[in-house]
């Protein structure tokens, strides 16, 4: 593992056109690459279209597409292209013909060569503030398996699924040291509140990094945020889309990790 890594977080405004977002991402990660020499940029969820109430079933089905599909084609390419581990959301489509037009909300994780490095399908779907994401989604049967990176070992979950404390320590639990949130966060009273509080809350009950890259529009909240082991905001986004770097140092992991040894001092016995 790294002493010190350089990632990039990527708050972005999704438009339903995939080659325009293709677009953008090129751009951002150009950015992050030749302003902040990142090693990993990380992408809000559901990247290849905008996801909201007024995307139709049948369009959201048109731009699901398998792991060889153009987007996710085109973006291996572009992390190739700029040797840069990428982390991004997509809509994944389902393989069985009993899915009446659902389709999985994805997320992939790219090393610098472009080569899947890991796959994960959103387990808890956003039925939700008057909202029901399992109308028009499949539900992944599987948390992530943390995997190996030159950075330390990453993990990784969806926007929602922030609101699950087991999710974190699951993969906690498999070794995580860096959790990496694709999110299209909405808008609300209160939203904001629970989005930094519980970001905080994650990284340190687990002594983890966590970082989570957010949507902006007029119904997404921006504001992505990185928090370090110690629950401190490393930085964070306002409005708007933009690229910030993050410095990441697996020094200050161990020391907090030593400090605070709660993950060890769990009595699991104690809690079924």
């Amino acid at each position: 593992m790294k002493r010190r890594a350089t990632f990039a977080i990527a708050q972005m405004t999704v438009t339903e056109s995939p080659t325009k977002n293709l677009e953008k991402m090129e751009a951002m990660m150009q950015e992050a690459r030749e302003r902040f020499q990142a090693e990993l940029i990380l992408f809000p969820e559901t990247c290849t279209a905008e996801f909201s109430r007024g995307m139709t079933r049948e369009l959201r089905t048109e731009t699901a597409e398998a792991l060889d599909g153009p987007f996710v084609s085109a973006v291996r390419e572009l992390a190739a292209r700029f040797s840069l581990w990428t982390v991004f959301g997509f809509y994944e489509c389902a393989e069985t013909a009993d899915s009446e037009n659902r389709s999985y909300n994805s997320a992939l994780i790219l090393d610098d060569r472009g080569e899947i490095r890991g796959q994960y399908r959103k387990t808890h779907l956003y039925d939700a503030f008057g909202y029901r994401e399992s109308d028009d989604y499949l539900r992944g049967d599987r948390l992530f398996q943390p995997i190996d990176s030159p950075f330390g070992k990453l993990g990784l979950f969806v926007c929602y699924e922030l609101r699950f404390p087991e999710v974190a320590r699951a993969e906690r639990a498999a070794g995580a040291e860096i959790l990496l949130m694709p999110s299209a966060w909405v808008k609300g009273d209160l939203k904001s509140e629970h989005f930094r509080t519980l970001a905080k809350a994650r990284a340190i009950e687990n002594t983890c990094y966590l970082l989570a890259a957010n949507q902006y529009s007029k119904i997404r909240m921006g504001e992505s945020i990185a928090v370090d082991p110690m629950g401190v905001v490393i930085t964070s986004a306002g409005e708007g889309e933009c690229v910030f770097p993050v410095y990441l140092d697996s020094e200050r992991l161990r020391e907090v990790r030593e400090k605070l040894p709660s993950f060890e001092d769990r009595r699991e016995e104690l809690y079924h």
